[in-house]
């Protein structure tokens, strides 16, 4: 009998909404699951592979910022874009009680919550993105147009 292949709950929301994307596996033992060695895995391109992170804002709410993996979040900009004063990364330990993801596996779809989320500018350039499938080991790329219909997010300049 066939191995079932294995859903994410991202996977799970992507499909129930219709919405095309292709699933990549990486081996994850190495403990090597930053973004950049992902991309690089998965011989992808560091431009179109993206990490998803999540800051506070003084107001006490949550953002998620989804920029290259290669570039750092700029925290004026992302605040700015938020509205807010300032923002800051939630701790490590609060990533699965804030967005139901672990560290490494956190995607911007299927949180929680859907909190209000900007991606940066580049994506709109791309034909494909590539983003977390909601676990370690797993990644979808998928049009962002796509994305965007699923997780109604704003392009923006936010990286350093």
């Amino acid at each position: 009998m066939a191995k079932k292949q294995q859903k994410t709950n991202a996977m799970r929301i992507l499909d129930a909404n219709k919405i095309e994307y292709s699933m990549y596996t990486y081996e994850a033992d190495d403990n090597h699951i930053d973004g950049i060695s992902v991309a690089h895995k998965l011989n992808q391109d560091e431009n179109m592979v993206f990490k998803t992170l999540v800051a506070q804002g003084a107001s006490k709410n949550f953002y998620v910022f989804v920029i290259p993996v290669a570039e750092s979040l700029d925290m004026k900009k992302a605040a700015k874009s938020a509205g807010e004063k300032n923002v800051e990364m939630i701790h490590v330990k609060d990533i699965n009680k804030v967005t139901g993801y672990i560290r490494g596996g956190c995607s911007p779809v299927g949180m929680k919550k859907l909190y209000p989320t900007f991606v940066h500018e580049s994506g709109k350039d791309l034909e494909k993105i590539i983003v977390s499938g909601g676990k370690i080991g797993f990644q979808i790329e998928l049009n962002p147009e796509d994305l965007q219909k699923t997780i109604n997010f704003k392009y923006v300049d936010i990286i350093k």
